[in-house]
């Protein structure tokens, strides 16, 4: 591969596309430890810009994928690839790219995201790109305390919700402003996951309820309506709500592409629920009749939807 000092002046970074690039050795150095990329894996990078980060991850992964949207780096990464056997350069957007379609398949996800993809990216991947098994992501840090904050929080969002569901923190470690050029107004952190582990009958536990992606998809329009209204109880706000209906919109910042395996149609059992129903539920799972959206975890969530009728019982 070409060596740094070979290389151009990188561009001026560009406000829409959120660049604030890494330029603190040491911390990239931090960051490739806890990322702890195998000799066997495909990474999944977003945002690759000039390489600072793709070329030691082409050092220890099998396979990179990097997706750079601002194709005043197109040269750059070609270049990087004639001598990479194992880079597959994407010249576009990953948040319209059809990454579960990638070959090979990625089995991890190491960026420095930039603010305005990194929930939407989280989502999007842990919903639809089931080979992805592990994240390490640079992301300011008030987005990474969101996607495992605990209930009861200002935090605690539908977002929170169902990262949960699905992964398990593994590590979170603050980064200065001044590893960055330029210098972001916001402090960041580097967050590590990874996702539960499945049974062979595609099941995982998320404390001791069993989940599995078409539950998850069901259960995430029900997640979705009661954040989008969180000051409401959820006896308002899911009140009218069906299991087989279109996800409500996220919140900005908290996007995802909606999940289209084995869904569409009300799981069995399924209905419109009404005041009553959510109340019946609530007494179920020992919550208040008048509990909000942020006072479930998510292990109560899905012993919430099941006494709904929304998910199969276990």
């Amino acid at each position: 591969m070409p060596a740094d000092r070979d290389r151009p002046p990188r561009p001026r970074p560009l406000h829409r596309y959120g660049q604030n690039h890494l330029v603190d050795r040491r911390v990239l150095d931090a960051i490739l430890r806890q990322a702890a990329v195998r000799p066997d894996e495909v990474v999944l990078e977003v945002g690759a810009a000039d390489g600072l980060l793709t070329r030691p991850l082409l050092e220890r992964a099998r396979t990179v994928h990097a997706f750079e949207v601002d194709r005043r780096y197109a040269s750059r990464l070609e270049r990087l690839a004639a001598g990479a056997p194992g880079l597959r350069v994407h010249l576009e957007d990953a948040l319209k790219a059809r990454l579960g379609e990638l070959d090979p398949q990625p089995t991890a996800l190491v960026a420095n995201l930039a603010y305005n993809i990194a929930i939407p990216l989280v989502m999007t991947t842990v919903a639809q790109v089931p080979s992805i098994r592990r994240w390490a992501i640079m992301v300011q840090k008030e987005l990474g305390e969101r996607l495992f904050a605990v209930p009861g929080t200002k935090a605690y969002a539908a977002v929170s919700v169902l990262t949960q569901f699905n992964c398990e923190l593994e590590r979170a470690r603050p980064v200065a402003r001044s590893a960055f050029r330029p210098r972001p107004n916001v402090e960041s952190a580097f967050v590590s996951f990874a996702r539960r582990v499945a049974a062979s009958d595609g099941t995982w536990l998320v404390g001791t309820q069993p989940l599995d992606r078409d539950g998850y998809a069901v259960v995430e329009r029900l997640v979705r309506r009661a954040f989008a209204q969180r000051r409401k109880q959820l006896a308002t706000s899911l009140a009218g709500a069906d299991p087989g209906a279109p996800s409500v919109p996220a919140p900005a910042g908290e996007g995802a592409a909606p999940v289209t395996s084995g869904v569409g149609a009300a799981p069995s059992g399924g209905h419109t629920i009404g005041r009553a129903d959510v109340a019946r539920a609530l007494e179920a799972v020992s919550a208040s009749p008048t509990a909000r959206p942020e006072e479930l975890d998510p292990e109560r969530w899905l012993a919430f939807a099941r006494a709904l009728g929304w998910l199969a019982t276990s």
